[in-house]
Formats: C-alpha cells, structure tokens, sequence
C-alpha cells in the first residue's frame, strides 16, 4: 500500500543530516574494524531487509549514507518511502567496495528503523480511527535536528504536520496567556501582528477560556488535556465558529476516544518521542 504525500524531501536538505550522522559514527580514525578484518579490495553485494511488517520510510537517507561513504556504491531500491512492506521484504540492494558497504551500515539503517517506526505507528493510529473525521497531526516534539525528517516520516504514515516551527503560525499558549495578563489581550495583540497571513490558534483548558476565545474570533482552538466527555462539549461549543484540535498526552490506547468526540485534529506528540523502531537490517548476500 502506497500513501500518498507530498514529494520526497531534496537531497539538498537531507545531505547534511548524513553527513553529521557519518562524521560522528567515523569519529577521529574511521571504521578501524572493517580496515582490521576485510581486504581494501574485496567487493560484496548487501541487502537491505524488513525484519518486521511495516510503513518504510528513510529511503533516501540510506541511499545519501552509502553514497557519502562512496560514490561509487550501487544503490538499488526495491520499495518507496510510504509502502507497507512484509516482514523479509527486500528494500534495496547495496553493492560495492565492502569495508565501505560496512562503514555506511549503521547511519543508513539508523535512519531508516527510526523513521520507518514512526511511519508504521503514524499509519496504526491513522487506521485505528479512521472511522471519524479527525485528522492525526504530529507536534514540535522532535529531537533537536530531525524535525524535517520525523515530520516527513508522519506524512509517509497518513498523518499530518502541525507547525514546522515557531514560524509558521502564532499558537498562543498557557504562558503566552499568563504573561499576556489574558486570553483576550494575547489574541487582540497577535490579531494585530499577524495582518491576514499567519494563522492564530489558542490553546485552552477549560470551557470558559474556550468561551473566551471564541468570543475573541479565533478560527482553530487546542484543547488541551481535556477528558473525552469535556471535549465533546467543546466541540459542540466550536460548531460553525472555529476548528477544534485535541492535545494533551494523547496515545495509541486514547486516541479512539479523542476522535470519538468529533475533534477536526489530533495533535500527538507521541509520533516524534515514543514510537519504537522498525527492526531492519543488512545481510550479506553471496
């Protein structure tokens, strides 16, 4: 099964991850055990297995991991980010120089089981509520320098991404508030910074904030940490005045229960901090 995304992400914009993952992997010597162990010259074919039912993603990641190692690595993909592979499937071969197949081995695969984790969970929880209208959107709970490709692996399991960074929309929240003096001050202020391009939402806890808020002209509200029945009633409260989004500790086990409620999204940070990876690996191939 093929998801369908936005286009995979530029080299341009991936090379760099590689290459800090490499640099840090090859540290001051380089890969001394291949050097200790394999002939500068032996030659040998790889692949690149599924070692469990799942969404891939990362493809390219791997593919940049070898080619850095050595351009002259044959990469041969056999699947695309976004497919639902079986447990044994073949994802690419990889043939060439060995010390350099092995040196390149764990960064393509590090890459590749983390995002293909986050990809299978994505389409799990995707599927498990697929009956209501909510849509299942990742956060900026993200390790520090993947958030491009965490976010893209989300998008590779039917999911989609709230914001990018802090940049992309004013998402005024309970500190913003606080400091702000009140709800409706926090949203007049950024109603005037924002002129008609940048999206406003405000998070609430309760009722009456959510009251507030949409007495203010907020057009999407985050509910956050609020109990399934609390929900529902705030959804009915947003009816026709603004899209609702749910937040708040929501897992695989509460989600069902949070879509139930009729919310537009579902924020989980889950996605980017507590999927498991996807067990994948490269075996010699003779």
């Amino acid at each position: 099964m093929t998801i369908e995304k936005e286009p995979v992400l530029d080299d341009v914009l991936l090379k760099p991850l590689v290459e800090d993952a490499l640099a840090e992997d090859l540290g001051r010597r380089g890969d001394v055990t291949s050097q200790a162990t394999i002939p500068a010259d032996m030659q040998a074919q790889l692949q690149i297995k599924a070692r469990q039912s799942g969404v891939i993603c990362g493809m390219d990641l791997a593919r940049l991991s070898f080619a850095l190692v050595d351009a002259s690595i044959e990469f041969v993909a056999q699947v695309q980010d976004g497919e639902t592979v079986a447990a044994g499937a073949v994802l690419a071969t990889v043939k060439g120089n060995a010390r350099h197949l092995l040196t390149a081995e764990r960064t393509a695969l590090n890459f590749m089981t983390h995002l293909s984790g986050i990809a299978t969970a994505t389409r799990q929880i995707v599927d498990s509520v697929a009956q209501y209208p909510a849509q299942i959107t990742c956060t900026r709970k993200t390790i520090p320098g993947l958030r491009i490709v965490q976010k893209y692996a989300v998008r590779c399991g039917g999911g989609r991404n709230h914001r990018l960074g802090l940049d992309d929309a004013i998402l005024i929240k309970d500190n913003h508030i606080a400091i702000a003096g009140d709800i409706k001050t926090a949203i007049e202020q950024a109603q005037h910074f924002a002129g008609h391009l940048i999206p406003i939402e405000v998070e609430v806890d309760t009722l009456e904030q959510l009251e507030q808020a949409l007495e203010a002209g907020v057009s999407l509200v985050l509910l956050d940490n609020m109990s399934p029945e609390i929900l529902s009633q705030a959804v009915a409260m947003c009816k026709g005045r603004a899209k609702t989004e749910a937040s708040g500790g929501i897992t695989p086990e509460t989600v069902r229960a949070a879509a139930s409620t009729g919310v537009d999204f579902i924020a989980m940070g889950y996605l980017t901090h507590s999927t498991t990876a996807l067990d994948i690996g490269l075996d010699f191939s003779a």
